[in-house]
């Protein structure tokens, strides 16, 4: 097969992707949308107009500006499959791109070409498969393991699992390039100690931070310092 016919065959292949992956992803809103308004009409419990936009502009205010930041920063990372998998399977932050930069970094893949695409496709998949064999085995497990669960001595490491793990791998990252990391992390660990409630919008974050990072890497090239 030569390069003309792999990039014909790769784009078939993305645009069945996408075909399919719009098709689940509204199938999913859907049903996500209509089974509380179900229970809702069935319970005569259904909320006013009024009632539903007021909840909802309050959920959307953070929520919207987040989604927004996630697709654009996490799609060129995940690719055309990966992305449609972990929007519609979940754990985008904590599971799937986690797993998707170390599959990367095993198979020394490139953002942007057709290996890469094909091993975030695999690896968000596997992780979806396993997070729902674990869920299982959790659920099964449930009243058994309640008392570790509920261990006070295991509590914070509980707490600070997605920390831990966000910490280890963006340590790789920041080490291949300290002189764009340092500026945007110093300046973020500062805000969150100074204002610890920051901690918790770390998704909205990610645009200061990231948009510093990006000028810092500009300007660095520009000066051919990188």
């Amino acid at each position: 097969m030569d390069e003309r016919q792999r990039e014909q065959f790769f784009e078939e292949y993305n645009r069945g992707l996408h075909r399919l992956g719009r098709i689940l992803l509204i199938t999913s809103v859907i049903l996500l949308v209509a089974v509380p308004f179900i229970i809702g009409a069935v319970n005569g419990v259904m909320p006013t107009l009024s009632g539903f936009l007021a909840g909802f502009a309050k959920v959307g205010i953070i929520y919207i500006p987040v989604a927004i930041v996630e697709f654009l920063v996490y799609t060129p990372m995940l690719g055309v499959g990966g992305s449609y998998l972990s929007f519609l399977t979940g754990n985008v932050t904590n599971m799937k791109i986690p797993c998707a930069m170390n599959a990367r970094d095993m198979a020394g893949t490139t953002v942007g070409t057709p290996e890469n695409e094909i091993v975030s496709t695999i690896s968000v998949a596997t992780s979806a498969i396993v997070t729902t064999l674990v869920i299982v085995a959790g659920v099964i497990l449930l009243v058994p393991l309640q008392p570790v669960f509920q261990s006070e001595t295991l509590l914070p490491a509980f707490n600070n699992v997605v920390p831990a793990l966000f910490g280890a791998l963006g340590l790789k990252y920041f080490a291949k390039s300290p002189k764009i990391a340092a500026i945007p992390l110093t300046l973020m660990a500062l805000l969150c100690v100074l204002v610890p409630a920051a901690i918790s919008q770390t998704s909205l974050l990610m645009i200061p931070a990231g948009g510093l990072a990006l000028l810092i890497g500009y300007v660095l090239f520009k000066k051919d310092k990188l």
